[in-house]
């Protein structure tokens, strides 16, 4: 069977939104309109003839609303094949009419939870009679439509007014699709939050709606999409864009990386990614200084990047943006001048996140392999001073403390092997993803050098700064590097074979090094 012509429809939804129109359509089409409750008292109120569902089924609706379409005479409608003799004398037998239409939307779950309503009222919105009836529609999509979505509400008008009432299985099929996927989407929201206790459940459900299809991925040849999850976490996600080109796979993967390291600082910060590494981060007493000593990092690499400030973006500091090549701007907030100071860069992103994400709050890591995924608690380790452990002859001093906290955490979010070198609450060199810790320390050096360098410096950055390294030194020669490169501490997690080694060879420079105990991997 290929098209199908409607005559019967079930209506019976949560959101309400379109309905009207919908069921108007339906009418003057000649469809009889059948429905339950609160969506049967909206249609009768808008002058439209509706049987309610119990005079369908010869039954009351129960429990307050909890059994209603659960009955023969409903799922009898949708399951029934039209093409089988022993279904069609089965429905004759007991009196069961085919439904052509099913429109239904759930109960908000996921909405009761993101409120934080009490988990009585969560229950109360777990939906059976809606899942019920949509899977069966959708299984019999040979000879029934489902709608799950106001959004597909005019497709389904215009296909019927093109088909003379009808439907064809092309739309029948995706729009079944659709139904399932909103199934799936909606147990997995619920057996998400029926299993909240437990990180790893034995069998993780996943789901994601689709907010945005993308013009390519990583590369041109690669197709890509952007899909947002049921974690409310303020960020990419969460943000409105208020101006600029469309976002690009990339353009959101950095954006991401660039505001949950800004999110670590309590000081104004301000942070500069290029390729899903920070090149440049700094806390100031206001974003403007932040975001001067940012860019003196590596103002090279920063052309073309995301820049990502924890405070709402001030006109003075959007002012200095506007002079250099950016992709994106992200802040919890923009004051009108900066927008203003921006607006003349029309293709430059701006996204308002509205919050900053919590960098201590628990979630999930995801990563696809071969066949199936990886998935690790969020690293949300974070090292205060009582937990540095001093290794050396000398002991840091309280400005190094304060400059080797910084630099950890920033490494944190520096792709391995991951050294940093900083000073005065600025990074002033990052090496990041090399195969070998001792190169990472090298690039990092030179990067302080060549910074130094293109401002007529003669020292080099990375002279009196200090260093952190995401994990241990398996040899003295990275810290060597280090040490030759002008830094004056060191920090790490320790734990290396050769950790005597590398501690008299900091005692031999003079070093003050501690020790975390806290390892940073960023693969």
């Amino acid at each position: 069977m290929s098209d199908l012509p409607i005559r019967r429809a079930l209506l019976s939804v949560f959101d309400k939104a379109g309905l009207i129109e919908l069921a108007r359509f339906l009418a003057r089409q000649g469809v009889e309109l059948v429905s339950t409750g609160g969506t049967a008292k909206a249609l009768s109120e808008a002058g439209l003839a509706v049987t309610e569902v119990s005079q369908v089924t010869g039954f009351p609706e129960i429990m307050d609303g909890r059994v209603k379409t659960l009955h023969p005479a409903i799922h009898g409608g949708l399951l029934g094949r039209r093409d089988d003799s022993d279904h069609l004398a089965a429905m004759e037998r007991h009196a069961i009419r085919p439904i052509d239409l099913l429109v239904s939307n759930l109960y908000p779950f996921e909405a009761a939870v993101a409120a934080g309503k009490p988990e009585v009222d969560c229950i109360e919105n777990i939906d059976v009679g809606g899942p019920a009836m949509i899977r069966a529609a959708a299984k019999n999509h040979a000879f029934v439509a489902v709608l799950t979505s106001p959004d597909d509400y005019a497709a389904v008008i215009a296909e019927m007014l093109a088909k003379n009432g009808a439907l064809s299985l092309d739309l029948r099929r995706r729009l079944a699709g659709a139904a399932f996927a909103r199934t799936a989407a909606y147990d997995a929201a619920i057996a998400s939050w029926m299993n909240r206790a437990e990180l790893l459940p034995a069998r993780l459900v996943l789901s994601g709606e689709r907010r945005q299809a993308l013009r390519y991925g990583e590369n041109p040849h690669q197709q890509a999409a952007f899909y947002v999850g049921g974690e409310r976490r303020p960020g990419v996600a969460s943000a409105r864009q208020l101006q600029g080109k469309e976002l690009s796979f990339n353009n959101l993967n950095d954006t991401d990386a660039a505001y949950e390291l800004v999110a670590e600082f309590e000081r104004p910060a301000v942070v500069i990614v290029k390729h899903a590494n920070p090149c440049g981060v700094a806390m100031a007493e206001d974003l403007a200084n932040a975001y001067r000593l940012a860019l003196a990092c590596d103002p090279v690499s920063a052309f073309g990047g995301i820049v990502a400030v924890n405070r709402p973006l001030d006109g003075p500091t959007a002012a200095l943006i506007a002079e250099l090549f950016a992709e994106v701007v992200i802040a919890p907030a923009f004051e009108p001048p900066a927008l203003a100071a921006l607006s003349a860069k029309k293709n430059l992103r701006l996204l308002e996140a509205g919050a900053l994400p919590d960098p201590l709050a628990p979630g999930l890591l995801i990563r696809s392999l071969a066949g199936g995924f990886l998935v690790q608690s969020r690293d949300s380790g974070r090292v205060v001073p009582a937990d540095l452990k001093v290794v050396t002859k000398r002991k840091p001093s309280p400005a190094e403390i304060a400059d080797l906290l910084f630099a950890f955490t920033v490494a944190k979010h520096v792709k391995s092997n991951a050294i940093v070198y900083a000073k005065g609450g600025a990074t002033v060199g990052i090496g990041a993803g090399q195969m070998s810790r001792v190169d990472s320390s090298r690039i990092a050096a030179w990067k302080a050098r060549e910074a130094a360098e293109a401002a007529g410096e003669k020292e080099s950055r990375a002279k009196g700064s200090v260093v952190a390294s995401d994990a241990f030194f398996p040899f003295a020669d990275g810290l060597l590097a280090a040490a030759e490169a002008g830094a004056t501490a060191v920090i790490q997690p320790g734990g290396s074979l050769r950790d005597g080694e590398v501690i008299a060879a900091a005692d031999g420079r003079d070093l003050a090094m501690v020790f975390t105990g806290m390892r940073h991997f960023r693969h």
